[in-house]
């Protein structure tokens, strides 16, 4: 029987030859991901299981995130948790202010995921690592817990999706685009339960930060997973975080998919989506007067260097618009540091924008950058749902970096071309 690169590494963690659509598989994992929301639940349900250690004190990664620093007596207490429950069991790979960053920025560049790995984490966007050619997915607390006490998970194999991209992409159209549009063709439950492989001339043009943006969004149009094929790009951004190349995996030509889509991403502009879903995208062409008060450029989704270059390069020698807040999250303290080299940091501020230590922050609605109600924000985060940023009745408006940078100026949505 012939499978697809998820299949065959959700059967390689089974120990098994080949898996199929629907079977119940039980697999051994080779890392589980906490944060600061969803690791106390998970050290709780821990505890009640009753073991003396954890499964393997290299393979736990613990990263306080989403509320770092501390914004207040809460989430203070939430990341004392964590560091208490890493330093008695021994857990090498906890993440303190200084060392930390965004998890899903944090891990690839820290080479801590390889190709072939199945990685699970208690966070929707755990499924960034696809672009890694690895199987990764997010689970609850519980099945956090009980991975950190056996190193086994459970699973029922997924159904395939194939997303086929091909065409050159305009100027200003990042990969964030190709999933927005992506998420606007099938909708918010189009891939539920269901693995998405990604594939075709435009993919393979793409760097892996490109496709980690694209991987991370998977969840939001339901995905189980998102995956790539590991290429000679994908090698060589491994080999340069010391990850270790891993285990390669390719789909059969004959392996079966639930659908195939299949696209001209020449034809695709900068995608927008409007609230409150990630599937309400229009192109920007079409988003008109549509004033906003803040634009956030960062996140697990978008903020890495390759993202802080982009909105530099509109930023530069322009002014943020005197209405408007512009707020930067570099994904990491490595990517903060590459900013102050290349002189990113210093042309932000020039521009009238704030550049944050590494952080979820205003994401999920959680500090540094919170909506009043009746205030809009373009964001290149990953969810725009009602109150997502702040107030109920906020609103967020979902772009790519360039849209995102050129719309802080403009104190509206625009593309970079109609500055």
């Amino acid at each position: 029987m012939s499978q697809t690169i998820s299949q065959k590494i959700l059967a390689k963690h089974a120990g098994q030859k080949k898996v199929e659509v629907g079977q119940l598989i039980n697999c051994k994992v080779d890392l589980v991901l906490g944060n600061d929301i969803t690791t106390p639940p998970a050290i709780k349900e821990f505890e009640k299981i009753g073991v003396r250690k954890v499964f393997d004190k290299t393979k736990i990664f613990l990263v306080p995130d989403h509320f770092t620093p501390a914004k207040d007596i809460k989430s203070a207490e939430q990341v004392k948790m964590m560091r208490e429950f890493a330093k008695k069991y021994g857990i090498v790979n906890f993440f303190e202010i200084g060392c930390m960053g965004i998890e899903h920025a944090l891990l690839p560049e820290m080479g801590a995921i390889k190709a072939g790995d199945l990685v699970i984490g208690a966070d929707s966007h755990t499924c960034t690592y696809g672009a890694l050619g690895a199987f990764s997915t997010g689970v609850g607390s519980t099945d956090m817990a009980a991975a950190m006490a056996t190193g086994e998970v459970w699973f029922k194999v997924p159904e395939q999706l194939k997303f086929i991209f091909k065409g050159k992409l305009k100027k200003w159209v990042e990969a964030k685009d190709l999933i927005l549009y992506t998420i606007g063709q099938i909708g918010v439950d189009g891939a539920r339960y269901m693995s998405m492989e990604f594939t075709g001339p435009t993919i393979a043009q793409l760097s892996v930060e490109g496709r980690l943006t694209m991987a991370n969004m998977a969840i939001e149009a339901g995905g189980k997973n998102g995956i790539f094929e590991a290429d000679a790009k994908t090698l060589a951004y491994l080999k340069k975080t010391k990850a270790g190349k891993g285990i390669v995996y390719k789909s059969n030509p004959d392996a079966e998919y639930k659908m195939v889509y299949e696209w001209d991403a020449s034809k695709i502009e900068p995608q927008v989506s409007f609230p409150h879903l990630p599937s309400n995208t229009k192109p920007v062409s079409k988003c008109k007067n549509v004033k906003i008060n803040q634009s956030v450029i960062g996140s697990c989704t978008n903020g890495r260097i390759e993202d802080m270059r982009v909105a530099a390069k509109v930023l530069k020698g322009k002014k943020i618009h005197k209405d408007l807040r512009c707020i930067i999250l570099p994904g990491t303290q490595e990517i903060s540091m590459q900013m102050i080299r290349e002189g990113i940091t210093e042309t932000l501020i020039k521009s009238g924008a704030v550049v944050s230590t590494p952080t979820c922050g205003p994401c999920l609605g959680g500090h540094m950058g919170i909506l009043a109600e009746g205030e809009r924000s373009i964001a290149t985060t990953n969810r725009n749902f009602v109150g997502r940023m702040g107030h109920p009745k906020s609103e967020v408006y979902l772009s790519n970096v360039a849209v995102a940078a050129a719309s802080a100026i403009a104190g509206h949505i625009v593309s970079p071309e109609d500055l």
